[in-house]
């Protein structure tokens, strides 16, 4: 920061409370199962989150098992166990062991294992124009540029049929990996049956130009984590851990065509790893068709796309409100799928009209060099407004078009005018420290803020955010909050609350360090 960049950052008043600072480092790994783990939904599991700071994930964990439990799974980076309980076991069991073992010195969270479901609506099984290419103006956008291969989308979903000959050339050498059975290939167990993500990643990036079959929204590179068996069903770790392995792959974009389970500190944690990472997190807002977009969707760190038809009107099965930032095409939207089902067919859902959105983003990134933040404001700055309400259309529907021939910050397509940002550095010298900052606005009707914390590898750190008020943010008294495991902690609030100063609390849950806080204000 130069000296000549307004400070922005306030030192509220606060009480310095030391403890006792955290045990031995985490020990690094990837991700573990135990063999023959069955994939799909997994219903007896709980899982639970070890603070950074507390020793060996699984050892942490099973010090603190009942004797008809086990520990059949771990995630070492995302720093959770999956805890396994006999099928009979009756449901009090497993909540009184959520409620002990969260009594525990390090022990973040416990938490069910939820189910996530593909988000699609089979319609007529073929053909029929194409109307999303033209309806977000992919094909405008094509004369400007065809996509980049050197941008990646991941597809976390079903099995995708790689080698399909619409997707074969966009498909890297290298698909994908399976998390539903734990091996390296993505393909389909059972073509008939498991084709969504086959028609996601046409969606998104069908190849574009090559005489054959339909065309996605630009020739971006795919890649696939299977997450969801042959049923479209799956768990929250078999996701978060797919999650995880696509920010690694270095996606640019990461596609989430699937929902359910409600808010989950697993899954959460996921999608801020993938932020912080570098991904832009796109998912569907829902199929219910009720007020309140699903999670993931509902998580701050993603976009929120609802579905609208060819008609530019909302589909009636979308779920909408506040969180919804964009839409797309998701009514009998022709794309690929498996050849056992004939190639192509046309699906509905809002699992359509978010790799729709993906592949727009993909497409983007082809022309501008941008981060998932300003990807994501430059995405909503451009969209169209099709005249729905902001909690129907968001910022509107996705267009290709405007988002490659607009110059990003340039103030058009709707007040695309820049960002600014200004880090503080400081340090926590244990358990239960905290600092508190207040934030003065640059901008008077910002269109986002990105609070992000990065702290030290070994420790736990976690942030607190209130707006619109004066009260100092707290682990008692906050608006948003981001708890993950490890001290990497993002928050993105839209259209913020600028009447008062935002308010914002780094707090140690374990361990001291030193810490950066950076915010960004995008206009």
């Amino acid at each position: 920061m130069s000296d000549e960049t307004p400070n922005r950052f306030g030192r509220r008043d606060f009480l310095k409370a030391t403890g006792a600072v955290g045990a031995a480092a985490a020990v690094g790994g990837v991700a573990a199962a135990t063999p023959g783990r069955e994939p799909g939904p997994k219903k007896d599991e709980i899982l639970v989150g070890v603070s950074a700071g507390h020793g060996d994930v699984e050892a942490t964990v099973a010090g603190h098992l009942p004797g008809n439990a086990e520990v059949v799974h771990t995630n070492d980076n995302l720093r959770y166990a999956a805890v396994e309980f006999p099928s009979r076991a009756p449901e009090k069991a497993k909540q009184n062991f959520i409620d002990a073992i969260t009594q525990r010195d390090g022990i973040k969270y416990a938490e069910p294992n939820a189910t996530h479901t593909a988000f699609a609506t089979p319609n007529d099984p073929r053909f029929g124009d194409q109307y999303a290419p033209q309806q977000v103006e992919s094909d405008r956008a094509w004369d400007t540029t065809f996509g980049d291969s050197g941008v990646t989308i991941a597809v976390v979903d079903t099995g995708a049929q790689y080698d399909h000959p619409d997707l074969r050339a966009n498909y890297a050498s290298d698909p994908g990996k399976d998390f539903a059975d734990d091996d390296s290939d993505p393909a389909p167990d059972a073509p008939s049956d498991e084709y969504h993500a086959t028609h996601v990643s046409g969606c998104a990036a069908a190849v574009v130009d090559n005489g054959t079959g339909v065309a996605g929204q630009g020739n971006s590179t795919l890649i696939n984590g299977r997450a969801l068996d042959e049923s479209g069903s799956g768990s929250t770790s078999d996701i978060a851990d797919a999650v995880e392995w696509a920010a690694d792959r270095g996606a640019d974009v990461i596609n989430l065509s699937l929902g359910g389970g409600g808010y989950t500190s697993t899954m959460k944690n996921a999608v801020s790893y993938a932020t912080d990472n570098g991904a832009l997190v796109i998912a569907a807002a829902g199929n219910d068709g009720t007020s309140g977009v699903s999670y993931p969707a509902a998580y701050s760190e993603c976009v929120a796309v609802s579905a609208v038809d060819s008609d530019e009107q909302l589909a009636s099965f979308s779920q909408y409100g506040s969180s919804v930032e964009l839409c797309a095409p998701g009514v009998d939207v022709l794309s690929t799928t498996t050849e056992a089902r004939g190639s192509y067919e046309k699906l509905s859902g809002t699992s359509m009209a978010t790799p729709v959105t993906s592949g727009v983003a993909g497409l983007t990134l082809a022309k501008w060099d941008l981060t998932n933040s300003e990807l994501r404001s430059h995405l909503k700055s451009t969209a169209k407004d099709i005249g729905l309400s902001s909690d129907k259309q968001g910022a509107g529907q996705v267009n290709a078009y405007n988002a490659v021939t607009t110059q990003p910050g340039s103030g058009g397509g709707g007040g695309d005018g820049g960002s600014t940002s200004q880090t503080v550095s400081d340090s926590l010298s244990g358990s239960a420290d905290y600092d508190d900052y207040s934030w003065s606005w640059e901008y008077s009707s910002p269109s986002q803020v990105v609070v992000e914390l990065d702290g030290p590898s070994d420790a736990d750190f976690d942030l607190y955010v209130n707006e619109g008020t004066t009260t100092a943010a707290s682990p008692s008294n906050y608006d948003y909050r981001s708890i993950s495991t490890d001290s990497q902690e993002s928050i993105t609030i839209d259209s913020p609350d600028t009447s008062t100063a935002l308010q914002i609390d780094v707090d140690s849950y374990s361990g001291s360090g030193s810490y950066d806080l950076t915010i960004t204000e995008y206009q």
